[in-house]
């Protein structure tokens, strides 16, 4: 490796020590948690045994979804291989939660690209979707929200993360003020995306006021073992709501099979705190190393961030190609692909992905992606141990030396 490279990188991790002392102390909390939930919940080997047909009496889909309910604080959860993404564990809330006559508030202002066409869509089932677009420096518009909650929505949606917008994803602090400001202003139901941001601190969404939370299994709630998957956690109530669209009305959560083993979900959960550590450490390095470099990134390096996402701005769409193809090189799976932009379904430009990763699309493993527009930001998220970011930067930086 180029001395250069090497003095840098450790020049670096000296300034990242103080935000990692905080990150492993989040990932020691996280990690007792999960133990005793594991541990309350009686979790065994027959657990992991699948099951087939219509699912009855599936004691390892019932108790995963126990686990998770005890880890988020919630009265209940639904955790299910049947979803496949984030996009559709939000959709499938939404779709449970609101009726004809009901209104969605975005506080948040636009969502995420991929949601962005079903919030659109509710109106074909005389459900009304508005948004409340964020102040210019990323926080709530609280005076405009107090607007609109006196027309009464039924649903109030938070997006915890970024997106891919310029801005720090939400802090525990700044999410619990969103949500007493709707409480206490409100009878609507607080929904949040939690999507990359489980692990990250101390508590949930759930815990701090959320009525419902939801995300995916192959981001931080997976770590990196669960091959597909996602969750709902909340009140019971809307839970048991939410079911009723899942599967069927008056079935719920009483059916669902996976013909699989649910070993690959428990121990994904059980490392999970370990592991966001992992990718909240890759994400600080990465933005100390692209400040050096005279890269604007975001969430600050001095701050302990509030999700895996690390934010990139590069100078041209060539130099943004670049990298996104750089850590697609410096994967451990397709390092010999080499990915391009396209026209990907559910997204308003052209985006290109990098994604080596052993379960396909997962971002709780190193990767990137971006859409081809100016600024000319990357988001990289993930990376399940701290050691391949290391590497994979010092290969990646060399472009510049």
């Amino acid at each position: 490796m180029n001395d250069k490279i090497t003095n840098l990188i450790k020049e670096c991790e000296k300034e990242c020590l103080s935000v990692f002392k905080k990150i492993d102390e989040i990932s020691l909390f996280n990690q007792d948690k999960v133990l005793s939930a594991f541990q309350k919940n009686k979790v065994a080997s027959r657990h992991f045994v699948p099951s087939t047909g219509y699912g009855y009496g599936d004691e390892g889909r019932d108790v995963l979804r126990k686990v998770f309910s005890c880890i988020f604080g919630s009265e209940e959860a639904i955790v299910s291989p049947l979803i496949t993404s984030g996009t559709h564990a939000i959709n499938l809330a939404v779709s449970g939660v609101l009726k004809s006559g009901d209104t969605l508030l975005s506080i948040t202002g636009k969502p995420y690209d991929t949601l962005v066409p079903s919030f659109e869509k509710l109106k074909d089932f005389n459900i009304n979707y508005e948004c409340v677009d964020l102040r210019s420096d990323g926080s709530f518009d609280d005076e405009n929200i107090l607007k609109k909650l006196k027309t009464k929505p039924k649903l109030v949606f938070v997006q915890r993360s970024r997106g891919y917008t310029q801005r720090d994803s939400f802090t525990l602090h700044e999410l619990k003020t969103a949500y007493e400001l709707v409480k206490n202003n409100s009878s609507s139901i607080v929904f949040t995306d939690n999507c990359y941001g489980e692990f990250c601190c101390k508590l949930e969404p759930t815990q701090i006021g959320s009525d419902l939370a939801a995300g995916s299994l192959i981001k931080n709630a997976g770590g990196g073992f669960a091959p597909t998957g996602g969750y709902i956690a909340g009140k019971k109530e809307l839970i048991e709501q939410i079911a009723d669209r899942h599967i069927a009305c008056g079935i719920g959560m009483e059916v669902g099979s996976y013909n699989a083993s649910y070993l690959p979900f428990y121990q994904g959960l059980f490392l999970a705190p370990h592991s966001t550590a992992q990718a909240l450490k890759a994400s600080v390095l990465f933005g100390t190393v692209f400040e050096k470099l005279g890269r604007k990134t975001l969430p600050n390096i001095k701050k302990m961030p509030a999700d895996i996402i690390r934010s990139i701005c590069f100078k041209t769409s060539d130099e943004l190609i670049s990298f996104i193809q750089s850590i697609q090189k410096n994967s451990p799976i397709d390092s010999h692909v080499t990915p391009y932009p396209w026209d990907m379904p559910g997204y308003a430009h052209q985006v290109i992905m990098a994604a080596g990763t052993f379960i396909q699309g997962a971002t709780s493993e190193m990767s990137a992606d971006s859409p081809i527009k100016e600024p000319y930001i990357a988001y990289m998220q993930g990376s399940l141990t701290y050691e391949h970011a290391k590497i994979a930067l010092s290969k990646i930086i060399a472009n510049y030396f």
